[in-house]
């Protein structure tokens, strides 16, 4: 034991294969200590990160790929304030009032020279003609999916607008309120449609390869790690982990469907606060009734140890689905359940996990057989704490990969089942039902060229910040 654990102080922690989680960490707990190797273990995992960010460096269109993102990234956080036909600030009868940023359902304002009170909605107050003492608007001072009826019916970019004036000789609409990307049938502004529309789509792509990611990273480490005959349990474990998964997206998914809902229509930071708090929901849940299966497995009828081939389950699992076109599950899936962009990412993250586990799968299955798993085997530690603490870390890297182009894919999909007007719901503006209105006028060129711009910038993006991470990750690249 005591040479085997040196041996496995001196191996290569770098996450290239050969070495891992260093294992001069694994060695603590039997009170072995090796200063030097764990320095040179830290220094190596700087180097490993110093390489990362080189290579990333060397691919220019990659480097400025990310300052793209980080831009369409402030662009989604802002959108409620950089396109909105309520006043960021505004004096109205002496009242000072920031509609934009408030929360309120109507205003309650009192006229100081005759007492008289007037009570504003902000949501569908006219702002534009409102006799206002002073106003700041925002930089496009119109909202999303909101019409402007002087304007309607497909005013282009360059053509003449028109607004509606109590005085009939000022009917030109002023460059303020100008329309610069042009209007929609309904007169909906296309720049305020295109910038709220990034949020959406920047969510739908990360949420929903969250989702793939966990459901992939998960199976697929348990069936390279475990393989068909590594993994055991008794009868009344399994059944009652099945049961607490049932249970878990029930509780966390169904039930708090309408809460994701509200907070997707209330801001992106709220909707990952709530689905962050279902997934800590759904992994407690799971917690407790792993727990309660070791005493329900001690039960005499329920105590039979049972082996469970994990891979070839997950295995016939992945084939099943990759078997069947996806696109054409996911719009069969989209048009039967009801309109929401919530399910909309559960349905694509429930279809685009199969990539992503058969790579998982297929390092582990590589990292398994390495000399400092079998080290943490002889040191006595759990399967489970071996393979997410120490294999996973190691194996996660093409994954990463994957994800990353699955963002890419994940947007077209959500831009193809609006095109098609199933999935999202009808007052919800994406970047495909902008395009979906351009077919209807095929003169209205604005429609098609200015939200398939976007979706092209988008997605080029991040399939090249995907080829950037790929090969920031070869380990030939080290050398």
């Amino acid at each position: 034991m005591k040479n085997l654990s040196h041996k496995a102080l001196t191996l290569d922690p770098s996450p290239n294969g050969e070495g891992g989680v260093p294992p001069s960490r694994l060695g603590e707990g039997l009170g072995m200590r090796d200063v030097g190797e764990g320095s040179r273990a830290r220094v190596k995992t700087l180097s490993s990160r110093k390489n990362f960010f080189t290579n990333l460096k060397k691919n220019k269109p990659a480097y400025f790929s990310l300052y793209i993102l980080l831009f369409l990234i402030i662009i989604a956080i802002l959108s409620p304030i950089l396109a909105t036909d309520q006043p960021l600030y505004a004096k109205y009868k002496g009242n000072i009032l920031f509609p934009a940023f408030s929360f309120q359902n109507k205003y309650e304002i009192k006229n100081p020279a005759t007492s008289e009170i007037e009570y504003i909605q902000p949501d569908i107050a006219d702002w534009k003609h409102m006799d206002l003492e002073s106003v700041i608007w925002a930089p496009i001072p119109w909202s999303a999916g909101k019409s402007d009826w002087a304007n309607q019916g497909f005013v282009g970019p360059f053509d003449a607008q028109h607004f509606i004036n109590t005085d009939p000789q000022k009917t030109r609409l002023p460059n303020r309120f100008r329309h610069w990307l042009g209007t929609n049938n309904s007169g909906e502004d296309v720049l305020a449609g295109i910038i709220h529309g990034t949020g959406i789509s920047l969510t739908v792509g990360l949420i929903s390869m969250s989702i793939a990611g966990i459901i992939g990273i998960l199976l697929g480490a348990i069936a390279g790690y475990y393989g068909d005959n590594g993994l055991f349990t008794t009868r009344g474990r399994f059944w009652t982990i099945i049961l607490g998964i049932l249970l878990a997206f029930y509780y966390a998914v169904l039930l708090r469907k309408f809460v994701l809902e509200d907070a997707l229509a209330t801001s992106g930071f709220r909707f990952m606060l709530e689905s962050f708090f279902s997934l800590i929901i759904f992994t407690v849940i799971i917690y407790i009734f792993s727990i309660v299966g070791k005493y329900v497995g001690k039960i005499r009828l329920l105590s039979k140890k049972v082996n469970i081939p994990a891979d070839s389950i997950i295995s016939r699992m992945i084939e099943i689905l990759i078997s069947l076109p996806t696109l054409i599950l996911i719009i069969s899936i989209a048009a039967i359940a009801n309109r929401s962009l919530v399910n909309v990412m559960i349905i694509i993250g429930l279809t685009s996990w199969t990539l992503i586990a058969r790579l998982t799968r297929a390092e582990m299955m590589r990292i398994r057989d390495l000399e400092y798993i079998q080290v943490a085997h002889a040191m006595g530690f759990s399967s489970a704490r071996i393979m997410l603490k120490h294999a996973l870390p190691n194996g996660i890297a093409p994954a990463l990969v994957a994800i990353a182009f699955g963002v890419a894919a994940a947007i077209l999909v959500e831009s193809a089942l609006s095109f098609l007007g199933i999935g999202v719901p009808i007052q919800t503006v994406t970047w495909g039902k902008l395009l979906s209105q351009g077919k209807d006028q095929f003169s209205a060129w604005w429609l098609v060229v200015f939200p398939g711009l976007a979706i092209f910038i988008t997605v080029t993006v991040y399939n090249l910040l995907g080829d950037a991470l790929r090969d920031a990750l070869d380990p030939r690249q080290r050398r």
